[in-house]
């Protein structure tokens, strides 16, 4: 059991790379065909569509899972991701600008995108926990529906932010190797394709990590905020990489940042629909350390140039996380 589930996570990996490459590649073409911003871009479309294997892992707790497990799992799951995003990803945005581009160490992203979307999540993922703790559903349900709206006002906000992709030079289009401009529907082709790769991979990958983590008797709750939320942000993470290679910063910060914002709004309101709704100890702590995160990247990023070893506050934050668990178990 142990060599095919290591096996089956190799080839998950290497599936969710794949599709990445190829998904960078296809929504940067999309942003330029529709002349769509880069905040647009970054922060709207690619947060969304890599963030499909993290919506799916708590849904399918929530709605599937033995009743027992569920309701911890898919709330562990659903404030696991935002917590990764916003230290790990972080972390690996600075690291890839090191390894990357030597000769600078700032990271050369729109100010007003990092600040705008980590205002954003800080103030929806701050609702949302904060709904954990109210014990009435009537007051609970109204919260989720300012969440929604509040995610709708976010993205009408952001269409029009930063540089258009027109402006940026792009690769041709994997599916469309002839000379002249690529047409919309291979576009779309090519993006589903990646999507169905990256959702695919994400999918054997959380399996085969479930059952070493059963093999090792590992607690369900450690299992969904931080083992699965590292395999399901893969996605985030590699685009980011290739982004930072390719000297697109701008696009490597919002998809991270942007997901967050997603995933700090519209995933909770699923936890608070479909769930009691009440989180843990060790829950509410990722959450904060999530929040005091974020608040000191945009703090930094209001003052001053961000730069790649700004992001060693956010990795050890996450450092911190995981001494606390072992104090605990």
């Amino acid at each position: 059991m142990g060599t095919t589930s290591i096996l089956v996570l190799a080839a998950g990996l290497l599936t969710i790379l794949a599709g990445a490459k190829i998904f960078t590649n296809g929504i940067e073409w999309m942003g330029k065909k529709l002349n769509l911003s880069e905040g647009a871009v970054g922060s709207v479309l690619a947060a969304v569509g890599t963030a499909l294997p993290e919506t799916m892992v708590p849904l399918i707790a929530i709605l599937f899972a033995p009743a027992g497990t569920a309701t911890e799992v898919g709330i562990g799951a659903i404030l696991g991701a935002p917590f990764m995003l916003s230290t790990l990803a972080f972390g690996v945005v600075g690291v890839s600008k090191m390894v990357f581009c030597r000769g600078s160490s700032c990271i050369d992203v729109k100010r007003s995108i990092v600040m705008r979307d980590l205002k954003y999540f800080i103030c929806f993922y701050s609702l949302a926990a904060a709904a954990a703790f109210i014990p009435y559903m009537m007051i609970k349900i109204p919260i989720a529906l300012v969440l929604v709206t509040g995610y709708g006002y976010y993205v009408i906000k952001t269409l029009g932010d930063g540089d258009t992709l027109s402006e940026l030079d792009i690769p041709p289009l994997y599916l469309w190797k002839k000379g002249e401009e690529p047409p919309l529907s291979a576009i779309i082709i090519q993006v589903i394709i990646s999507l169905g790769l990256i959702a695919g991979g994400a999918n054997y990958f959380v399996d085969a990590l479930g059952n070493l983590a059963t093999t090792v008797m590992m607690p369900a709750l450690i299992l969904s905020i931080i083992i699965t939320p590292i395999a399901t942000e893969l996605p985030e993470k590699f685009n980011s990489i290739i982004w930072v290679k390719g000297g697109k910063d701008t696009l490597a910060m919002g998809n991270i940042t942007g997901a967050m914002v997603f995933q700090g709004s519209i995933i909770p309101t699923i936890g608070i629909l479909l769930t009691p709704w009440s989180i843990s100890t060790l829950a509410a702590i990722s959450a904060a350390l999530a929040l005091l995160s974020s608040i000191i990247i945009y703090l930094i990023t209001s003052k001053k140039e961000l730069r790649a070893s700004h992001m060693i506050y956010p990795v050890a934050i996450y450092g911190i996380f995981l001494l606390l668990i072992f104090t605990m178990m």
